[in-house]
């Protein structure tokens, strides 16, 4: 018996009963062909996810250092490790930058806008590079507040250590971070690439153009949904569930820049399940309870709950003889 496989994929793929291998190679590209919009063939720039997930590794090694590496580091050698980790940032930024700009002019053809407004693209992806490399002090100073904010705010976490390591929403917080700072530069599709990253790895879905200040807190995580045009104060708390969101989106395209989401002040907290929708203000000190529904202004010093709901607890019968005055309740099981 010869067990080799048939030389020809045509052949192995009757053998296999299947479809002939050249067919199905010729009806999956005539998809291609008929549905440009999930093929991106021929082009000369396109930014690459996988690249734009290292960016996120390689900062958050800059972040947190000694936290994700995979060597022990010391104070001694610590400048020479930032200096490595900047010069791969720096590369690996900046070909991804120069990517996404040139993807973008492509995708507008506007001919007056491949100059870079007055620059060459390349220039300009340094120039970008190098304004984003300078706010890294400053992103760090953000962290270091919100994972205090982690800290005080559960009493189940241990130390900051464990914040760091544990926390989804603290991952979610350091990577809408580094988002935020690239869409503030206007750099395209890479801010978005990052924040659905965190939304894949977390259950947290914050548009990398929300405004969020210092000691931020997600607590648990899972579900949180804060919009593109969302903007939050200092020392905000959120549970899980909870949706900062627009009202509608019938109009589609045509909300595009317009404020649309909350404004959240300083010190509010938003328990699990509310949903708070619109270009409404919660006002600071305020406190929304779970569950609640909101698409009204609310003021400083509030706290908006919803009215609970009557509990009936009753006594299971025993299982016996049934009489006229007594009726055996159904015990249901899931």
């Amino acid at each position: 018996m010869n067990d080799k496989q048939p030389a020809n994929p045509t052949l192995a793929a009757h053998a296999n009963g299947g479809v002939p291998l050249e067919e199905l190679v010729s009806k999956l590209v005539d998809t291609y062909d008929a549905n440009d919009r999930m093929s991106h063939l021929d082009a000369e720039f396109l930014p690459n996810r996988q690249r734009t997930i290292e960016i996120i590794e390689l900062t958050r090694r800059l972040m947190f250092p000694g936290f994700f590496d995979n060597t022990r580091l010391t104070s001694e050698i610590i400048p020479y490790h930032v200096g490595d980790l900047l010069i791969q940032l720096r590369a690996l930024l900046n070909d991804q930058i120069r990517q996404a700009i040139r993807y973008d002019e492509n995708l507008i053809g506007d001919d007056a806008k491949k100059d870079c407004d007055g620059e060459t693209c390349d220039e300009k992806a340094a120039r970008l590079t190098a304004e984003f490399l300078k706010r890294l002090p400053d992103v760090r100073h953000l962290l270091a507040t919100d994972i205090q904010a982690a800290f005080d705010g559960d009493p189940a976490a241990r130390s900051t250590d464990e914040t760091i390591f544990c926390y989804p929403g603290i991952d979610a917080t350091f990577i809408h971070r580094v988002a935020h700072e690239l869409f503030m530069l206007g750099i395209p599709l890479l801010p978005r690439i990052m924040s659905e990253y965190a939304h894949n790895e977390t259950g947290i879905d914050i548009h990398p153009g929300a405004t969020i200040d210092e000691s931020f807190f997600i607590d648990h995580g899972t579900g949180v949904v804060i919009g593109e045009t969302c903007t939050i104060g200092k020392h905000v708390k959120v549970y899980q569930g909870v949706t900062l969101g627009a009202l509608s989106t019938k109009g589609g395209q045509a909300w595009r820049g317009c404020k649309r989401h909350p404004t959240i002040e300083d010190n509010v907290t938003i328990y699990g399940g509310a949903i708070i929708l619109g270009d409404i203000i919660i006002g600071s000190n305020t406190t929304i309870g779970g569950s609640v529904f909101l698409t009204q202004a609310i003021p400083a010093n509030h706290t908006v709950s919803m009215k609970p709901q009557e509990l009936e607890i009753r006594e299971r019968r025993r299982k016996g003889k049934k009489s006229k005055e007594s009726v055996q309740e159904l015990d249901f099981q899931i």
